[in-house]
């Protein structure tokens, strides 16, 4: 990433709020055209990322813009996108929590934008169901910030390692709102040079892809730990896309959603990459490690903790989901991969149709 001083070219004020290594790198991305704000829990973070370029716990030798500044308190990051300024009608919060930390930033942040005089557009990153309801992303934020009349809401999401982005390197991303505004704010305060963002009003789809494709993510992990050869690797991706799209079909989304960045393109990167964790957690469990013992080392991934309320959700809307299914047996039922894999190999014969 380069670290040469930049004037933001644009009056558009971003704040985003958490500095995981998602929440930084696009932090980083931002700041090369628009003033941007990120918001740390941690004050050493902060401090870190204001002094010394570096989040060294979640990007640990990348260099970060000068541009980006950094605080530990929320009231300065929300403050930084509702001061009066009379030239800007409008800003930009990018939340960069997990979807299990989403209703209570959202609810942190309502207050803030009910006094502010600019419209907001309001973006989460966040990829996942809600294990306790099974809601999206989008219905928790909706439950929060639905009210305010001068926020629009909307997902970021695609196939993107945070460490190459903040490393420079090419992405796309996709954007997904009902809001013209929400869009054309997030495209402009991110779009260009290595980053390339697509639109899409398909919210639903969008979220329902982000959130099967860590599942199918475990189920290859699985499957290369226990050495099943890419045969099996490519037959579970093929698979899991259609169970991916058979429930977000069945959830409102759209059929075309799930051939594009977010459905198949998040798919491949997440179930193929070395950076992918949930894939990580499936290698893990392919060599025989309990669950347990995985999640003790400090490891965090979306697909162990949305995986059974995928499964419910099919079951709510009658979508069949072997493979989610599988993945839930061998993560809570004491099943193990070998079984699993065998169970799904029994299946009964059938035509090959992405909607069966």
């Amino acid at each position: 990433m380069n670290t040469t001083t930049v004037t933001p070219p644009n009056p558009l004020r971003v704040s985003v709020l958490g500095a995981g290594s998602w929440g930084t790198a696009l932090a980083a991305i931002a700041s090369r055209q628009s003033d941007t704000l990120l918001w740390a829990r941690d004050a050493a973070t902060a401090q870190a990322i204001s002094q010394q370029r570096q989040n060294t716990r979640y990007l640990p030798n990348i260099a970060l813009p000068s541009a980006l500044k950094a605080t530990s308190h929320l009231d300065d990051a929300l403050h930084h996108v509702c001061a009066v300024n009379p030239q800007v009608s409008h800003h930009l919060i990018i939340l960069g929590v997990p979807v299990a930390g989403l209703e209570e930033v959202c609810t942190k942040i309502a207050p803030y934008l009910r006094q502010c005089s600019a419209f907001v557009s309001v973006v989460w990153t966040c990829k996942g169901f809600d294990p306790e309801n099974g809601r999206l992303p989008h219905e928790i934020a909706q439950a929060s910030l639905g009210d305010v009349s001068n926020v629009g809401l909307g997902v970021l999401s695609g196939p993107s390692f945070a460490k190459e982005v903040a490393q420079g390197l090419p992405v796309a991303l996709t954007i997904a709102s009902d809001s013209k505004n929400v869009i054309d704010d997030t495209t402009e305060a991110l779009h260009g040079g290595p980053v390339r963002i697509y639109s899409s009003r398909d919210i639903v789809g969008v979220e329902v892809g982000g959130a099967m494709k860590n599942v199918m993510a475990i189920a290859c992990g699985i499957a290369d730990g226990l050495e099943l050869g890419t045969n099996a690797r490519a037959a579970i991706i093929t698979r899991g896309l259609a169970e991916m799209q058979r429930l977000g079909k069945a959830m409102g989304g759209q059929a075309d959603t799930f051939s594009g960045l977010t459905g198949l393109g998040d798919l491949v990167l997440t179930a193929t990459g070395p950076l992918s964790r949930n894939r990580q957690v499936g290698l893990a469990l392919g060599h025989g490690q309990p669950l347990a013992d995985i999640l003790a080392t400090g490891i965090t991934a979306e697909g162990v903790r949305c995986a059974r309320a995928a499964l419910q959700l099919g079951k709510h809307y009658n979508v069949e989901l072997p493979i989610t299914e599988a993945v839930c047996h061998v993560l809570f039922e004491g099943v193990s991969p070998q079984q699993a894999v065998s169970d799904l190999l029994a299946r009964e014969a059938k035509a090959e149709n992405m909607r069966t």
